[in-house]
C-alpha cells in the first residue's frame, strides 16, 4: 500500500515535461558582448553557406555519400538553430530594450526588432533549403541590424 501511495505521488512529478533553456544570463549579470554575438552569428552564417555548398556538391555526384550528406544537413540545421538562439535569447530577451510609441529611440527599436525577425526567419529558411540567396539575405539582415543596433548603442 505504501508503495502505491508513493507511486501516486511520484508519477505526476516525474511526468512533468521540462523544457531546456539555453540562456546567456537572465539574472541579469551585466556581462554583455554584443559585438561577439554578432561575430558568432556571422560565423554561423559562413558555416551554413559551406554546408549548403557541400550538400549541393555531394548531391550532384553520381553516387552520393549519404552519410556525409546527412552530416552536412545536420550541421546546417544546428548552426541555423544557434543563430535563432542568439537572436531570441540574447538580443530580443535581454539587449533590445522595450520602447513605447513616441518615446525616444522608438524608430530604432522597431528597426532592430524587424532586423532580428528577418535574421530569425532567414535562419529558418536556411534549414529548409540549400539556396545561397538565403545566405545573402541573412548577411543583409545582420548588416541592417548591426547598423541600427550599434548606432543606437554608440559602440
Amino acid at each position: 500500500m505504501k508503495q502505491l501511495i508513493l507511486l501516486s505521488i511520484l508519477i505526476p512529478i516525474f511526468s512533468l515535461k521540462s523544457t531546456p533553456t539555453f540562456a546567456h544570463c537572465e539574472i541579469p549579470c551585466g556581462i554583455y558582448e554584443d559585438q561577439l554575438r554578432v561575430k558568432m552569428i556571422k560565423e554561423h552564417i559562413t558555416t551554413i553557406e559551406k554546408s549548403m555548398k557541400m550538400i549541393n556538391e555531394l548531391s550532384a555526384q553520381e553516387q552520393p555519400d549519404y552519410n556525409q550528406l546527412v552530416r552536412w544537413v545536420n550541421n546546417k540545421e544546428e548552426h541555423a538553430n544557434k543563430i535563432q538562439e542568439i537572436v531570441a535569447q540574447y538580443f530580443m530577451h535581454q539587449r533590445v530594450k522595450l520602447k513605447n510609441e513616441g518615446e525616444d529611440g522608438y524608430d530604432a527599436y522597431i528597426e532592430q526588432l524587424s532586423s532580428l525577425h528577418r535574421i530569425s526567419v532567414f535562419a529558418m529558411k536556411a534549414k529548409q533549403s540549400t539556396q545561397l540567396e538565403v545566405v545573402a539575405k541573412l548577411n543583409n539582415a545582420v548588416h541592417r541590424f548591426e547598423h541600427s543596433y550599434f548606432e543606437d548603442h554608440h559602440h
